[in-house]
C-alpha cells in the first residue's frame, strides 16, 4: 500500500532537507582567518623541525581555526607524543588531532612484509 506524499508532507520534507544541508556546510573563512591559520601553521613547522631530538620532516600539519591537525609518520611513540606536545605549545593553538601513524623498520603501520 504505497501512496505519494501529500504537499504538506512533502514540503515539510523538503524543508527538513533544506535545513540539514545549510547546517552541513561552515561558513567561508574570513581573510584574517585564513592568514592567522597559514602562520600557526608556518610556527608550527618550524618548532617541529627545530626539534634537536626526533624528526618530524614526514609530519603534515593544517590548522583550522586554530585546530591543528597532525598527520603522517614518526618512529617512535615517544616522537608523536612530542609532536603534540610541540604543536600546544604554539601560539594560536586551541586545539590538537593526532592521524599520526607509527613507521617501524621502515614499514608504515608497523607491519612486516617479510612474512617474518
Amino acid at each position: 500500500m504505497s501512496r505519494a506524499l501529500t504537499g504538506g508532507a512533502s514540503a515539510a520534507l523538503f524543508a527538513i532537507l533544506l535545513l540539514a544541508v545549510a547546517c552541513s556546510s561552515a561558513p567561508p573563512k574570513s581573510p584574517e582567518q585564513e592568514r592567522a591559520d597559514a602562520a600557526t601553521t608556518e610556527r608550527i613547522y618550524a618548532a617541529l623541525e627545530a626539534n634537536p631530538i626526533y624528526y618530524f620532516r614526514d609530519v603534515e600539519v593544517e590548522v583550522d581555526d586554530g585546530v591543528a591537525l597532525l598527520r603522517g609518520y614518526v618512529w617512535t611513540t615517544d616522537a608523536l607524543y612530542r609532536a603534540q606536545e610541540i604543536t600546544r605549545g604554539i601560539a594560536g593553538v586551541t586545539r590538537v588531532h593526532n592521524a599520526m601513524e607509527l613507521e617501524r623498520q621502515g614499514n608504515r603501520g608497523g607491519g612486516d612484509t617479510a612474512g617474518n
